[in-house]
């Protein structure tokens, strides 16, 4: 039979690249679920491709455009944020592809793994802010959590079938776009610039978390969880051909690492195949071309990565924290409110003087306040820093 799939963030970079994977194999997919933030065109155009039973568009202010554009059809159209989390639950999916940008995707997939689905995780930030409740739900539930992130799946197939403790995870990233720009310019560098990654298509949101580290940082937090394993047994290795996707060094010494091209298309496909590789006709790694270097990261350039490894370590609220304020800085600098520098300062405040509910019990209310007070906090600092007489120097790149 086929496994069915909902796709949360569908109109976004993974979710297209997964229905992408999807149609290479309909013989073993289909679309159960489809949703999408604003993009309403392209999920319509999604929706008659694949005809999934339920649709969400989560601005409700374009629900009556894809209503009537597919009220033609047999599929039950929602609105709104709490339908995202309605549909999460719904009987008729088996994996739900969890793609939404940051925060948001915390609590649809709380309720998949309430109602027993399978997750392929592709939001890290489930992870980051409340990966102690997330970890614990799936235990309790017998849910399997599939990662998506290149670097985590490719743990994952380092480590199938292995019986001996690992020693150390060593993480890899590209260095992003800023890895050769002097460390004195990077206050001048525009959103145009951070969007510019040197080897992966992402979103805007993942592309400048990336050209700063604090993507980085993130997936170090969410190893932690997937794998057991504290921050110091995860090292991060700068590697600009994004060619070994991250290894897993074991006691004796020997490492195992999974090699791959850049393309996202690949974790998708193995986690919606759950550990079962599927055929496709992508171009393959030329061995006799290959040139792979490794540098460790230089965290004058790129302070959000200490950050990470601070929050991951004090625990509690802290990594909720570190990911609300720079959810709201990222768009700022998106935005040109701030400039790029200015991300690390807010998360820097905002980790340095959280609110009191951070010391109290983490339950996922705990950390929905926190999330909803550290957020009010940047924004606070982003209008600050945006009255500043602010402006962007050409940097070539």
């Amino acid at each position: 039979m086929k496994k069915k799939i909902a796709i949360f963030g569908s109109t976004g970079s993974i979710g297209t690249q997964a229905l992408e994977v999807i149609r290479a194999h309909p013989e073993g997919f289909a679309v159960s679920v489809l949703t999408a933030n604003r993009q309403a065109d392209l999920l319509i155009q999604q929706a008659r491709e694949f005809l999934p039973s339920h649709v969400v568009i989560a601005d409700e202010n374009r629900y009556s455009e894809v209503r009537t554009a597919l009220q033609d059809l047999p599929i039950s159209v929602h609105a709104g944020k709490e339908a995202l989390c309605e549909v999460a639950s719904f009987p008729d999916t088996d994996i739900v592809l969890m793609a939404l940008v940051g925060y948001s995707g915390l609590l649809p997939t709380c309720r998949a793994i309430d109602a027993g689905k399978t997750i392929a995780l592709a939001n890290k930030e489930t992870m980051v802010v409340a990966g102690a409740i997330v970890t614990e739900k799936a235990r309790a539930k017998g849910v399997n959590i599939l990662p998506v992130d290149s670097e985590h799946s490719a743990i994952y197939q380092c480590l199938l079938g292995e019986r001996n403790p690992l020693e150390q995870i060593l993480l890899t990233a590209s260095g992003g776009p800023f890895l050769h720009v002097p460390t004195q310019q990077l206050d001048k560098v525009t959103p145009k610039d951070a969007l510019k990654h040197p080897n992966w298509s992402m979103g805007a949101k993942v592309t400048i978390d990336s050209a700063s580290l604090m993507n980085k940082g993130f997936e170090m937090m969410e190893a932690c969880w997937f794998f057991n394993v504290p921050p110091s047994k995860i090292e991060v290795l700068i590697h600009p051909q994004s060619i070994i996707h991250s290894m897993v060094q074991f006691e004796d010494g020997s490492v195992k690492a999974q090699l791959g091209q850049p393309d996202m298309r690949l974790p998708i496909g193995f986690a919606l195949g759950e550990e079962l590789r599927l055929n496709n006709k992508f171009p393959r790694l030329d061995f006799t071309k290959l040139q792979l270097t490794f540098q460790h990261p230089d965290l004058e350039r790129f302070p959000n990565l200490s950050l990470a490894y601070h929050a991951m370590e004090a625990g509690k609220a802290s990594p909720c924290a570190l990911n609300a304020a720079n959810e709201v800085a990222v768009d700022a600098f998106l935005h040109e409110q701030i400039g790029f520098t200015t991300i690390h300062e807010i998360n820097a405040y905002v980790l340095g003087h959280l609110p009191s509910i951070a010391d109290a019990n983490v339950s996922l209310e705990a950390l929905i306040e926190t999330n909803e007070e550290c957020r009010q906090m940047a924004l606070q600092l982003v209008r600050q820093y945006a009255g500043r007489n602010f402006s962007y120097a050409k940097v070539h790149l």
